[in-house]
């Protein structure tokens, strides 16, 4: 319905009532709403500030992992979590990992059910493949476009029961007390009508923050930090921001020429170094001999990352700042079969990968902090939730790959199941809120349309993400974070005077999501700061080694005069039989793929 104004000084808005507000269309915000549906609760809206079924899942391409045992049946869920603490160094939260572990092989034979197109063995069962730092073959996939498949079966899905659905929506903020949470407030990127959401839940399934970086595999506008600086902003606490994963394979190109210059620091699928390809510096040896002569290519994302940064670093990269990736001794056939996507991409460009090497570098790919939630995906905030990579705690210092997409699913029916016992209709929104919240926004959103400044928001945007990259990369030390704050700093106050264009533009988009990254940005340099070791992704040049006494989570809260403060919290540990596996060392032998 459509409100008139309260006062001269609130715009007008459309106000929609829902019993659980999801915000992110993505494969998380999907597979919480088919539970929340399936469990008789039919009032939920799902919004999405892309058009239906274009959300960032797509962009998944290695594979989704669950211990199915296709090929090795001596896997199980509990070597599963293991391998997921071993990669994330122990500071993962050994519950939610198994939460994640135990569901993934019924979630994965869910997705079958539901017509998700997965890659089939000979005998007709889901194929599984090697993933870097896992025991054994226990990543399902559908070809080298697995999230694009899996989002297409939870939407179809979806549709089947009818969950609404909204797309062309940017939240702002979410209405809180600090408390609770009773809705959010946004607006319709089409028309630029404000709209005020009434809720009795609200899911944050947003996207995560590695897009705050000017080296990345995400689009522009997405992963900008949405989700937990919306959740930050509520009053909930962020966890372990340090731990950005530099994905050791994006494309490296000449940003000079046009043709290549859009596709730098794109994602090459991990799935191109399971199916056999190699590593080579711009001299022809095979590097990883020497950083990781057992697990080699498939050694953990942030060894791989840092061997070829290195490798750069002392001359022997190529001329676009890379170094070779090469699955030239696979036929031209297995490579069009098994990574169609990737096959057709460089094919495109005039590299064919049958019988020459692409060119990669690190790129900022996924952010292993976010929101602190419990074991149900719930903040500190009562009734609002965080899950997918909006959420922390699965992943610790370092993201097992395969493990994203199982997170999505896992949670998503954990959340939904949790707040389909709980919630009883939208609720009311106080008027404090109302009037300490929703309208102030409103009102803020409307001085920010339009506005005349000294700064280009697009300028503004990469600045910011040049910032993250100089001061917060894969090697960091004291001195250049500090730096990176003061830079910050600078910035706010460009973005304060920044020239934006109408509610309808992409400018107004941007400029709100230099928002969002700013509170991102702080997060991560202070957790860097702060945190005076090396572990997983994050490399302290100045600490090294990793410190015992640091295996600890660090926490992030707004402090009662204004700012950030940091604190940090002790780690769980893991069950009986995950210790087990843990102590039985399994590892996988790379040489099997040789």
């Amino acid at each position: 319905m459509s409100d008139s104004e309260t006062s001269e000084t609130v715009p007008a808005h459309d106000t929609v009532d829902a019993s659980v507000l999801v915000i992110g269309a993505g494969a998380a915000g999907a597979r919480t709403a088919i539970e929340l549906a399936e469990r008789g609760v039919d009032d939920v809206l799902v919004l999405g500030k892309r058009g239906h079924g274009d959300a960032h899942t797509t962009w998944a391409r290695g594979g989704i992992n669950g211990a199915l045992g296709t090929h090795d049946p001596d896997d199980s869920w509990a070597i599963h979590a293991a391998d997921t603490l071993n990669e994330g160094h122990f500071l993962n939260d050994p519950e939610k990992v198994e939460t994640v572990a135990k569901q993934m092989p019924d979630r994965l034979r869910e997705l079958d059910e539901w017509g998700m197109e997965f890659s089939r063995t000979e005998d007709g069962g889901i194929d599984q493949r090697f993933f870097g730092a896992q025991s054994f073959r226990r990543t399902a996939f559908a070809g080298d476009h697995t999230g694009e498949s899996m989002l297409n079966a939870l939407v179809d899905r979806a549709q089947e029961l009818s969950v609404p659905y909204r797309e062309n929506v940017m939240i702002t903020s979410v209405l809180s007390d600090g408390d609770r949470a009773y809705g959010a407030v946004g607006f319709d990127m089409d028309t630029g009508e404000y709209v005020l959401f009434n809720a009795g839940a609200v899911v944050l399934a947003a996207g995560g923050y590695a897009a705050i970086y000017n080296r990345h595999t995400s689009r522009e506008d997405e992963n900008n930090g949405d989700g937990p600086a919306l959740a930050y902003r509520a009053g909930a606490e962020l966890m372990d921001m340090e731990f950005v994963q530099f994905h050791p394979t994006g494309m490296a190109v000449d940003e000079s020429d046009p043709e290549w210059e859009p596709w730098s620091g794109r994602l090459v699928t991990e799935a191109v170094r399971g199916e056999g390809g190699r590593l080579y510096n711009a001299e022809g040896e095979r590097f990883m001999e020497r950083y990781s002569p057992k697990q080699m290519e498939l050694d953990a994302r942030d060894v791989v990352a840092r061997a070829i940064a290195r490798e750069v670093a002392e001359g022997r990269g190529t001329e676009n700042g890379g170094v070779y990736l090469d699955l030239s001794h696979k036929s031209r056939s297995f490579i069009r079969e098994r990574l169609p996507r990737m096959y057709e991409r460089f094919d495109g460009l005039g590299v064919d990968m049958a019988s020459e090497a692409v060119e990669v570098a690190p790129t900022a790919h996924y952010g292993m902090g976010g929101v602190a939630v419990d074991e149900y995906g719930e903040t500190g905030v009562n009734g609002l939730f965080a899950i997918g990579e909006t959420m922390a705690g699965v992943h610790g210092a370092n993201r097992l790959g395969g493990n994203s997409l199982a997170e999505t699913v896992a949670f998503g029916v954990v959340a939904g199941e949790r707040i389909a016992g709980r919630v009883d209709g939208p609720g009311r929104i106080p008027e404090r809120v109302l009037d300490g919240v929703a309208k102030p926004q409103m009102r803020d959103l409307t001085a920010l349309a339009g506005r005349d400044g000294a700064h280009e928001v697009t300028d503004v945007f990469a600045d910011l993400q040049d910032l993250l990259w100089t001061h917060a990369g894969i090697l960091r030390d004291e001195e250049s974070l500090r730096a990176g704050l003061d830079e910050l700093s600078a910035l706010r106050e460009s973005a304060s005077d920044m020239d934006v264009g109408p509610i309808t533009s992409d400018s107004f988009e941007f400029a709100v999501d230099v928002g969002f990254m700013l509170t991102a940005a702080e997060a991560v340099l202070r957790g860097a700061l702060k945190r005076t070791e090396s572990r997983g992704a994050h490399y302290r040049t100045d600490h090294p080694d990793v410190d015992p006494d640091w295996r600890r989570n660090v926490y992030f809260e707004r402090a009662d005069l204004g700012g950030m403060s940091a604190h940090t919290g002790t780690v769980g540990t893991p069950s009986e039989a995950v210790q087990d596996a843990l102590d039985e060392g399994h590892e996988l032998d790379y040489h099997q793929l040789e």
